[in-house]
């Protein structure tokens, strides 16, 4: 099979058990048959496969659920879900979008797509066990409007989509397992803890590769940060900030103090 098609092909996959199984497809068959990308992208506009549902609404119209209910906790899970679900989508388009770089970038963003899938199968499975399943509840598509805005630009891409709003996962992690301990669901918790863990590190090649382009543009990378969230006003880091993960994942001692909120 022509790997490079067969990306596209599990991008634009619309059925969730399907795009999980071409994933694994790919990455089985990638090491043996790396694809050369010196074919240009087509010149089509950011597309991604997704379900019928979820529906999706603006972010401010999701309504409110309290975890005290099943139905509360189980909205908590499934946006969560809807997150690693598009980050399928996100790291397939890291992957298949941008050309003229080194063979490892598109191998990272397979696996990183690899990974994803295995963390939305797992919020899927619980999401199951408490009665409902992918698509019970609206969603809203902040991660993927991002990956339209950032589709011309590999810099801007990493630094907007893995290094800040991934990254901002980081950050709201360790909340969200909290309230999950109290509402008497530990076993979500548990599920995040291997989550975040393996997030860390999808940040951390958003870092690393957001560097790689900067040095090559003979950028300084926080400076070019903190203007490419002004420039496509992009979401800033919200407190209180996972310090300890973000550092993991790249970001420097100086970096956080310049990017924390006003006190």
């Amino acid at each position: 099979m022509d790997l490079l098609d067969e990306l596209a092909a599990a991008l634009l996959e619309p059925d969730p058990d399907r795009k999980l199984f071409r994933v694994a497809r790919l990455q089985a068959a990638w090491p043996a048959a790396p694809p050369a990308f010196d074919r240009p992208v087509p010149p089509v506009p950011p597309a991604c496969g997704r379900p019928d549902r979820p529906a999706l609404v603006p972010a401010r119209e999701l309504p409110r659920r309290s975890l005290a209910t099943v139905e509360g906790r189980a909205a908590l899970i499934h946006a969560v879900a809807h997150i690693e679900f598009s980050a399928i989508n996100l790291a397939l388009d890291h992957a298949w979008r941008f050309r003229g770089l080194p063979g490892e970038y598109h191998r990272d963003w397979l696996g990183v797509a690899a990974e994803e899938c295995a963390h939305f199968a797992l919020l899927r499975g619980h999401l199951r066990g408490m009665g409902y399943d992918y698509g019970a509840f609206p969603a809203h598509d902040g991660l993927w409007q991002m990956a339209v805005k950032t589709a011309g630009d590999p810099l801007a891409r990493m630094a907007l989509v893995p290094r800040l709003l991934e990254a901002r996962g980081l950050d709201a992690t360790p909340p969200i397992q909290r309230k999950l301990e109290k509402a008497g669901d530990a076993a979500a918790a548990r599920l995040l803890d291997v989550i975040l863990a393996d997030e860390v590190g999808h940040v951390a090649l958003g870092d690393r590769w957001f560097r790689h382009l900067c040095a090559g543009r003979n950028l300084d990378p926080e400076a070019t940060y903190r203007r490419l969230i002004v420039e496509y006003e992009a979401p800033r880091p919200q407190a209180p900030m996972n310090e300890a993960a973000r550092r993991a994942a790249g970001f420097s001692a100086e970096e956080l103090r310049a990017l924390a909120p006003p006190a």
